[in-house]
C-alpha cells in the first residue's frame, strides 16, 4: 500500500520536532565545551538526517494527484456466485390480499418504475400479468387507499426462442403536459414535486398497491441522494447488495448495466430468469425510480436459438424516457432530477463521429444548464479508466472519441460497471495523447471527471480479483468486493460520496470523499456563494 500525502505531512511534522531537539542538544554541548559529545551528537544528527531524506524521497516519489492510490488488501468471505433457486422466497409471488394466484392465477408482478420525462414530474409504471392481459389501468393519488386519478396504459409481449412473455403493461403518469412518449399519458391536474403518491394496479382481490416519492423541483441547491448499482444479477450476493442499498436512504437508483444475467441460460430459461429478476428487484424498483442503462448481458445475441435482435428482452421490459430528451434510441437518453443532469450512454451502440449517439450527445451537452442543474453525471457500462485485468482497455475507443467533451463540459463524475470490482480514479485525462505525439499516460486534470467503476453488484460470474500491478497513478482506490455506492448531493457546491462493501452495511463507508462541483468550483463563483454557505470541514478526501 502506498503512503498518503497526509501521512507524509504527519511524518515530516514529527521530524521537525526531532530536528529542533537535535540542534538544541548540539548547541548545549557547545556551550558546555564538551567537544567529544558535540562530535557524537553531530554524527547522530547527520545519520538521522540522511535517513529522513531517503525515506522522504521514497514517500514523495509515490505521491501523485494529492494522495497516493490504495489497493485494498481486504479479502471477504463470499457466498457462492450461483443464482438463487427459483423456488426461493426472494422470487416469491406476493401472498395475502395481494395474492394474484387467487383470482384465476391472474398474476400481477414484476412491478417497477422509472422517470417518465425530462424533468422529474412523470413516472413510467411497468408490470406484468402472467396468464391474461387484464387491465392496463393505474390508479393513483396522494392519500393511501384513495385514488383520485387514473390513467390507461399500453400492453405488449414478446417471444424469445419458445418462451412467451407475460403481458407487459407500461403506463406513463405525466402531470405537466400530454407526452410524445409511446405510452399512455394524462394531464393529471398538477402532478406535484416532492410529494408521495400511492398507486394501484389491477382490481379487486387481484390488485396491488405501492407508492413513490416525486423528486424536488429542479433547483441548483436541491439536495438528493442517488444509489449506484451495477452488474447485479440474482445471486445471494446480489440479494445482499440490494438489501444494503435499501437501508442507505437512497431515493433513486442509477443502474449502470447488466441486469438479470439471464443470457447465461439457454432456451426458455432465458425468459424465466428475466421474470425472476423482475420479482427480485421489485422490493425496491416498485417504490423508487431505477434509471436504466444497458450492458453486454442485455444484448442476448443467440443465433443458435434463432435470436438475433440485440437487447430484445431489455427493450420490451424496461422502458426509458428517451424521446423526452430528443434521443432516437431508448439506449441513450438524458434526464434532469433535483439538481442533477444525468446522461445515459450506450457502450454497445455506435458512438463514433457522426453516428446517432454521437450527434445526440453533442446536442445534449450544449443543453446542460449548470445554473439550474449544476451536477453533471454520466452513466455508461464499460469504464473508460480501469486498472483491472478484466476488460482492461475495453473503454479506450469511447475515451478517444468522447473524453475531450467530458473535459470541455466539466462533467463531475462518470459511473460505469462491467468490471466486477470497485475502483475510483483521481481527476485525470489523456486528451493530449495521439498516435504520433503527446503524453502517453493520463495526467492530473482539474477539469476532468472522477471515474468510478461499480460493477460489483453480485452476479454469478463472481469477482474480478486481479488488478494490474503496480497500481497506475490515476487509480485512487480499488477493491474486489461486492457492494453499492451512494452520491448524496447537498447543494450546488458539494456532494458526499460513499462506497460500502456488503460486509460493512450502510454505516461504515469503505471509500468516501467530498465531491466539489466542477461548475461552481471556480474562485469567482465560490466568492459569490461564500455569503450563502458555510465551508464544509471533513477528514475525507476532496475532489
Amino acid at each position: 500500500m502506498r503512503p498518503s500525502s497526509s501521512f507524509l505531512q504527519s511524518y515530516l511534522s514529527k521530524d521537525q520536532l526531532i530536528i529542533n531537539h537535535s540542534l538544541s542538544s548540539i548547541f548545549n554541548a557547545f556551550k558546555s565545551n564538551q567537544g567529544g559529545l558535540v562530535e557524537v551528537k553531530m554524527r547522530q544528527f547527520y545519520s538521522w538526517l540522511f535517513n529522513v531524506i531517503l525515506i522522504s524521497f521514497v514517500l514523495l516519489k509515490n505521491v501523485k494527484y494529492g494522495s497516493a492510490g490504495i489497493t485494498s488488501t481486504f479479502i471477504r468471505s463470499e457466498w457462492p456466485s450461483i443464482d438463487i433457486p427459483l423456488d426461493n422466497e426472494a422470487f416469491a409471488v406476493p401472498e395475502g390480499h395481494n395474492a394474484p394466484q387467487q383470482v384465476r392465477n391472474f398474476h400481477f408482478q414484476l412491478v417497477h418504475i422509472t422517470q417518465g420525462d425530462y424533468s422529474g414530474k412523470a413516472v413510467i409504471i411497468s408490470w406484468v400479468t402472467v396468464d391474461e392481459p387484464g387491465s392496463s389501468k393505474a390508479q393513483y393519488g396522494t392519500s393511501e387507499n384513495k385514488y383520485d386519478f387514473s390513467v390507461e396504459g399500453t400492453m405488449t409481449n414478446y417471444t424469445f426462442y419458445k418462451y412467451k412473455s407475460g403481458y407487459i403493461h407500461q403506463c406513463l403518469i405525466d402531470g405537466l403536459e400530454p407526452s410524445a412518449l409511446n405510452f399512455c399519458s394524462l394531464n393529471c391536474f398538477g402532478f406535484q414535486y416532492d410529494t408521495k403518491y400511492y398507486y394501484k394496479i389491477g382490481s379487486g382481490d387481484a390488485s396491488r398497491e405501492f407508492w413513490f416519492q416525486t423528486p424536488p423541483k429542479i433547483d441548483p441547491d436541491a439536495s438528493y441522494k442517488f444509489g449506484i448499482i451495477g452488474d447485479l444479477g440474482q445471486t445471494y450476493n446480489s440479494l445482499s447488495t440490494l438489501k444494503h442499498y435499501m437501508q442507505s436512504g437512497g431515493q433513486t437508483v442509477l443502474f449502470v448495466g447488466d441486469l438479470s444475467y439471464a443470457d447465461r441460460y439457454q432456451y426458455n430459461d432465458v425468459g424465466i430468469r428475466w421474470d425472476s429478476w423482475g420479482r427480485f428487484v421489485e422490493q425496491s424498483a416498485a417504490y423508487q425510480p431505477w434509471i436504466w442503462s444497458a450492458g453486454n448481458h442485455e444484448i442476448e445475441y443467440m443465433p443458435e436459438m434463432g435470436e438475433t435482435i440485440p437487447f430484445k428482452s431489455f427493450l420490451h421490459r424496461y422502458p426509458t424516457p428517451y424521446l423526452a430528451s430528443k434521443s432516437s434510441n431508448p439506449l441513450w437518453y438524458a434526464i434532469r432530477r433535483a439538481s442533477a443532469h444525468i446522461i445515459v450512454l450506450s457502450s454497445y451502440s455506435s458512438f463514433v463521429k457522426y453516428t446517432s449517439q454521437w450527434m445526440w450527445l453533442k446536442d445534449e451537452l450544449k443543453k446542460v444548464d449548470r445554473e439550474k442543474t449544476p451536477w453533471l453525471i454520466v452513466l455508461m457500462h464499460v469504464p473508460i479508466y480501469n486498472s483491472n485485468e478484466a476488460h482492461f482497455m475495453e473503454g479506450e475507443s469511447m475515451r478517444a472519441v468522447l473524453e475531450s467533451w467530458f473535459i470541455k463540459y466539466r462533467v463531475d463524475v462518470i459511473f460505469a460497471g462491467h468490471v466486477h470490482a470497485y475502483e475510483r480514479s483521481y481527476r485525470i485525462s489523456n486528451v493530449h495523447y495521439n498516435i504520433t505525439s503527446g503524453e502517453r499516460y493520463p495526467v492530473a486534470d482539474k477539469s476532468a471527471p472522477v471515474y468510478i467503476t461499480v460493477g460489483d453488484g453480485g452476479n454469478q460470474e463472481g469477482l474480478a480479483g486481479r488488478f494490474r500491478d503496480p497500481q497506475p497513478d490515476y487509480s485512487a482506490f480499488r477493491e474486489a468486493s461486492y457492494g453499492h455506492s451512494t452520491l448524496e448531493i447537498k447543494n450546488r457546491t458539494h456532494a458526499f460520496y460513499h462506497w460500502n462493501r456488503n460486509d460493512d452495511g450502510k454505516k461504515v463507508a469503505t471509500d468516501a470523499f467530498v465531491l466539489h462541483n466542477q461548475y461552481w468550483a471556480s474562485n469567482l463563483r465560490r466568492r459569490k456563494l461564500r455569503k450563502h454557505y458555510r465551508s464544509v470541514g471533513s477528514r475525507m478526501a476532496t475532489y
